[in-house]
């Protein structure tokens, strides 16, 4: 196998327990087969809904000419939960292109075989730092002559600021979502898909085993300051392109991930991260922080508000873009269509529906494009607030894909 190849290795375990963990939110949702009622219209669906006290902003438009077909307050900005990694990734893409890695950088003073003094590993925000790839790292190394370090592993996390977890996460899923570190291994968790208390000490006994395991000796001896500045530059090693990251973000929704990339889209900052998502909107959809308001990538955050509208603008928008839009499409989920059961059981709906869905406590979204038995496709997005639940929302969306 080549090395390139290995490079996008990924421990099947691992990502398994990390699915779990991200799609915490929404645990205990049954299989759904939507049954339509012969008297429930969209406009009875409604007000059904907001009887109960749900807020809704609703909507769908053909997605060649944008016309608004149908829609229920579809300006109200409310919580979008999950479907914010539409505004997120699509952004990412555009921003970075679908072939951009994140480089984590190896320094030292490589003489002959050995690296005098420290090696150092310094983070770039590479969400996919597995156990494997730390091996295809270390034989990396080893082909260029490294087999011995007369000092110490030094890892170095200083890429991305102090802040760990984000803004608005309180309250959230917060306690199930992993620090967000430049340098994170097994997505800073255990081997059991469980939250690390240390994140710096698990990365640090990973990369000790696997160079040991690999036959790179440390000789542990501390010949300058631990802060003083690394040796040369050795290589780069780079995480799988943007494109492979985004569909495991999307079609997993993993929360861990697509904030990993948000911060080192800000240079290790949130805000700053936050700021270059709403700037690529502004000055190519004219969409103002007053339409992607967000504090965070991943939808956890209660301070995000987006509305039906801005969700179907993006996604027509990400459609219809030929640079971007065929690796965007691709990693939406979907319905009847993936290697991996689904909750949604609506043979209907097999195949016909590409989306997004988001569930925090109170907050049922999904968004996405439908393909009508005509052939023709439509935009849709659906945000329920409230005491709602699945069945509501795709009781609605099995009745527009007729």
């Amino acid at each position: 196998m080549s090395s390139a190849n290995r490079r996008l290795l990924l421990p099947i375990a691992l990502v398994a327990a990390a699915v779990v963990a991200v799609g915490v939110q929404a645990r205990g949702r049954a299989a759904l087969a939507p049954v339509l009622g012969p008297s429930e219209t969209f406009e009875s669906w409604t007000r059904r809904l907001e009887a109960k006290g749900v807020e809704v902003s609703a909507g769908i438009w053909d997605l060649q000419s944008g016309k608004l077909l149908e829609s229920h307050n579809p300006d109200s900005a409310l919580l979008p939960a999950s479907t914010t990694k539409i505004i997120s990734t699509y952004a990412m893409l555009r921003i970075w292109k679908p072939d951009f890695e994140l480089k984590t950088e190896i320094y030292g003073d490589l003489s002959g075989n050995v690296v005098h003094g420290d090696l150092v590993i310094k983070g770039g925000g590479d969400p996919l730092l597995t156990s494997e790839r730390i091996w295809v790292l270390t034989q990396d190394l080893k082909r260029m002559g490294v087999y011995r370090v007369t000092g110490r592993l030094r890892l170095d996390q200083s890429a991305f600021d102090n802040q760990r977890y984000g803004i608005g996460w309180e309250n959230t899923s917060s306690n199930t979502t992993p620090p967000i570190t430049a340098l994170a291994v097994n997505f800073n968790r255990d081997e059991r898909g469980n939250l690390v208390g240390d994140p710096d000490a698990q990365a640090y006994a990973t990369f000790q085993r696997v160079f040991l395991e690999t036959g790179i000796a440390f000789d542990g001896i501390q010949s300058k300051d631990p802060s003083s500045t690394p040796g040369r530059k050795l290589m780069d090693f780079p995480s799988p392109p943007l494109r492979i990251l985004i569909q495991d973000i999307n079609k997993f929704s993993n929360n861990f991930m697509v904030e990993t990339l948000l911060k080192a889209l800000g240079d290790g900052s949130w805000p700053k991260g936050v700021a270059r998502v709403q700037a690529f909107y502004q000055s190519n959809y004219g969409l103002g922080s007053d339409k992607i308001r967000i504090t965070d990538a991943s939808g956890l955050s209660k301070d995000n508000r987006l509305s039906a509208r801005t969700l179907a603008v993006v996604l027509r928008g990400a459609w219809n873009d030929f640079e971007v839009g065929p690796e965007f499409q691709s990693s939406l989920k979907i319905i009847g269509g993936e290697p991996w059961k689904l909750k949604i059981k609506d043979p209907n709906l097999a195949r016909r529906v590409r989306c997004k869905t988001g569930h925090l406590s109170g907050v049922d979204t999904v968004c996405g494009v439908i393909q009508m038995p005509d052939g023709k496709l439509r935009v849709f997005a659906i945000l329920l607030n409230g005491q709602a639940n699945d069945q509501d929302v795709w009781e609605q969306v099995s009745r527009w894909a007729n």
